[in-house]
């Protein structure tokens, strides 16, 4: 059975280390859990490409569509794949660089005081149920240690609207809150 360990880190899930975390700021309650999608190259599954961008390792050279991704210095603090593996690259007590430039409820920075979970796939494609069964694992598991409400599970569209469009209209909200229980 997985678990959070002490130190914010999943037990028995892969770990991958990103160098693109800081610590927190101080006195920080973690309220909030950011749902995003992510696919390198776009809609392409599988290529190993999304670890080696959250650990700076990636070539840009590699794909044509590669080359907007150059210096960037990104994050997030769970990748949940196709098949329903997680991997973790930053602890939840970190905070991970995956909301940039946002806001929940009138407070700015949600980086500050969120987790982010990435779901391998696009805004336009199916994610599959594999992926539903373990994001609502890792979910139960955050929502329990952090003392989260759903009403504060979004996607990464909410926080920044205009910017970001993630996890997609293909994201099935209610069937994940269903299985949330």
């Amino acid at each position: 059975m997985i678990e959070i360990d002490n130190q914010g880190w999943l037990t028995k899930t892969t770990k991958c280390l990103s160098p693109n975390f800081n610590q927190r700021p101080s006195n920080t309650k973690i309220s909030l859990l950011v749902i995003h999608n992510i696919s390198l190259p776009a809609g392409q599954f599988g290529t190993g490409y999304i670890s080696q961008l959250f650990t700076n390792t990636l070539d840009c050279l590699a794909h044509p569509t590669f080359s907007d991704l150059q210096g960037v210095t990104v994050s997030a603090h769970c990748l949940v794949d196709r098949q329903g593996l997680i991997t973790q690259y930053v602890s939840f007590e970190d905070r991970a660089w995956h909301a940039g430039v946002s806001t929940y409820k009138g407070k700015e920075n949600c980086n500050d005081f969120s987790i982010g979970i990435e779901l391998e796939g696009t805004d336009t494609l199916q994610y599959t149920h594999l992926q539903y069964q373990s994001l609502a694992r890792l979910s139960h598991l955050i929502m329990q240690r952090y003392s989260i409400v759903e009403e504060n599970i979004v996607g990464h569209c909410d926080i920044a609207p205009g910017r970001k469009t993630d996890p997609g209209q293909t994201f099935d909200w209610s069937g994940y809150f269903s299985m949330l229980g």
